[in-house]
């Protein structure tokens, strides 16, 4: 059920105005030493079905596989959208605040950040890795940090990053190490200290497997020697023009129209980094065992947005489909039960809301996440009966347990997918009649959406562009990011 804001208001000043004895209770809990310690782990660019345990038989990933068994998988997870190409600042902004992106500026500025409210409830707070949300917010959010890279991505073998100290950014380096590798350690170092028994909220954001898909080489050989299958929905290209489809940074890694050989190999290489990835989790997760935290501590693990990689015809994150805004999100640790998961649509921006809560620490009106824990105690069998995905000024989608609906005003186009019988978005529906009633239905759901959240963009416009796409009138051109190797494979001409 969509709750409009005025009702979701009305809940949580009825939570911020609870008896003074109720209040109390949340106090004390607030000073006991029972609070769990809070662990986010927090990739990069990665699909929701890059995880083994969750039926992907290509890619390894034992101590994510390990971490599913141990915990709760949250199957129906999303980003919100975003407000930009670069799909992972405003996804930060909503980790990190508990709020859409209509309602955050994405440097962050006059927002009450999660660290921020728990350092206030008595938490130790630090962070390792990608911060792409301006340095004054990441000075304000974590006093102590390390190995921060400061950007949205960067050669994982020659990463640029710094501390945070007192707060203050001082030691400006390059990592001399792979960039999960780096993390990793910072993590691990943090964990070791002596804590006592004030609980801590440790922030470990990755920026693999974000290209450069450059893993160390074994770990993408091993692929190259078994490649995973292509996608189902793989395209040489998108057949429409939806904004994002040509000439984007994340679109020109690979020539149009995509080759199966390109496509597969990319593919390798990005799995190899996902591997890799696992392998330094896994690290973090050790150390946990070591130190006997794990009773004690919530992990919960997540990815910014997920990714197309020959889905569609498409690369990067810049649409509305499954592949690319649906993300992993699996939580374990004091209270969630093992080897569990559920389908119930959740957000990313629910997760600040299920933290604050777990920490004892009071919710109000500012946020529009749930608490998750209704889920994994069995207490709510779903959060939301429906998932709402807004995209720029270019697209715009709706989906319930069956149908999901894409409206693109610009060039006046829709897409309609029946989600039970074709879950990798193959066959649009859109132009046929007996459907033509699933669609208004989800119009009128969307626009309730619309209002709920503030988005003001109209569903049709009065001169719709041209929908056709040519991918022959640019020069695509690497980053400046991509290794020399990469550049070589899949820029330079075969001659």
């Amino acid at each position: 059920m969509i709750v409009t804001r005025a009702g979701r208001a009305l809940a949580d000043v009825a939570r911020i105005t609870l008896p003074l004895v109720i209040l109390g209770v949340l106090a004390s809990a607030c000073d006991s030493d029972d609070r769990p310690n809070i662990l986010v782990l927090f990739t990069d660019d990665q699909r929701a079905d890059t995880v083994g345990a969750w039926g992907n038989s290509s890619i390894a990933t034992p101590n994510l596989d390990r971490l599913a068994r141990r915990g709760f998988s949250f199957r129906g997870n999303y980003c919100f959208g975003s407000n930009s190409g670069a799909v992972c600042v405003p996804s930060r902004a909503m980790l990190l605040t508990g709020r859409t992106w209509f309602d955050v500026p994405l440097d962050l500025s006059g927002q009450r950040l999660l660290p921020e409210r728990l350092r206030q409830a008595g938490y130790r707070t630090f962070a390792v890795g990608k911060w792409h949300n301006g340095p004054k917010s990441l000075l304000r959010a974590f006093p102590d940090a390390r190995s921060v890279f400061l950007g949205g991505m960067a050669d994982h073998t020659t990463v640029p990053i710094a501390d945070v100290v007192e707060g203050e950014l001082s030691n400006k380096r390059t990592a001399s190490k792979f960039s999960s590798e780096e993390f990793a350690d910072a993590a691990t170092e943090f964990l070791r200290r002596d804590h006592g028994r004030q609980p801590f909220f440790c922030y470990v954001a990755f920026t693999a497997p974000h290209d450069p898909r450059n893993p160390p080489a074994e770990f993408r050989e091993r692929y190259y020697r078994q490649p995973p299958a292509l996608p189902p929905n793989f395209l040489p290209h998108h057949p429409f023009d939806n904004g994002f489809a040509k000439n984007v940074r994340d679109e020109n890694l690979a020539a149009y129209p995509r080759t199966e050989a390109i496509i597969r190999d990319q593919l390798c290489e990005y799995y190899g980094a996902i591997t890799h990835l696992d392998e330094q989790i896994g690290r973090i997760l050790r150390v946990l065992d070591e130190q006997r935290l794990t009773e004690r501590t919530l992990v919960i693990f997540a990815s910014d947005h997920g990714l197309a990689l020959g889905s569609h015809g498409l690369l990067g994150k810049q649409s509305v489909y499954e592949h690319s805004m649906r993300s992993p999100l699996i939580v374990a640790g004091p209270g969630v039960p093992p080897d569990r998961e559920t389908t119930a649509f959740t957000y990313l921006f629910d997760i600040p809301v299920t933290i604050l809560t777990a920490a004892g620490v009071p919710l109000d009106s500012e946020l529009a996440g749930f608490d998750l824990s209704p889920l994994w105690r069995g207490e709510k069998p779903a959060l939301r009966d429906s998932i709402f995905l807004p995209f720029t000024n270019q697209m715009r989608s709706i989906r319930d347990e069956r149908w999901k609906w894409i409206v693109y005003p610009r060039i006046a186009h829709q897409q309609l997918f029946d989600l039970s019988a074709d879950p990798h978005e193959v066959t649009d529906l859109a132009d046929r009649p007996e459907h033509r009633p699933v669609i208004e239905r989800l119009r009128k759901r969307m626009v309730a959406w619309q209002s709920q959240v503030g988005d003001q963009l109209p569903l049709e416009v009065p001169v719709p562009a041209t929908k056709a796409i040519r991918y022959d009138d640019f020069l695509r051109k690497p980053d400046v990011w991509q290794p020399d190797w990469i550049i070589r494979k899949y820029f330079e001409p075969t001659p």
